[in-house]
């Protein structure tokens, strides 16, 4: 603090304890404001969904996760360059071999291992 802060503060005049009780107010008025706000906001929200309209497990049972390998459709041949705004929407279709595939054995699996990875 500088010498014209601390002769400000150890003044007789009140003007800081003044200033401090009107941040005080305002900071506490804000805070009113607020929680009123979020309250109306929250009156304004739809209700909780009743009982009777919370989704129910289907007739057969629950619903299972489905695992498929999927591959991609094969590229349209054409005599010209296929730019890509023609090509549209790439689909897939379900693979002919449905096994996941498995590492070789003795390979190591993973990328940057230095070498081809075989026996």
């Amino acid at each position: 603090m500088t010498n014209a802060w601390m002769d400000l503060a150890a003044g007789g005049s009140g003007a800081l304890a003044v200033w401090l009780i009107v941040a005080a107010v305002v900071v506490v008025a804000v805070l009113i404001g607020a929680f009123a706000f979020g309250s109306r906001q929250k009156r304004r929200e739809p209700p909780p969904p009743r009982p009777e309209e919370q989704p129910r497990v289907p007739d057969g049972g629950p619903v299972h996760e489905e695992r498929e390998r999927r591959e991609p459709d094969e590229m349209p041949r054409s005599d010209e360059r296929t730019l890509p705004h023609e090509m549209g929407h790439q689909g897939s279709r379900t693979a002919s071999d449905q096994e996941r595939p498995r590492w070789d054995e003795g390979s190591s699996g993973s990328f940057g291992s230095g070498g081809p990875g075989g026996r």
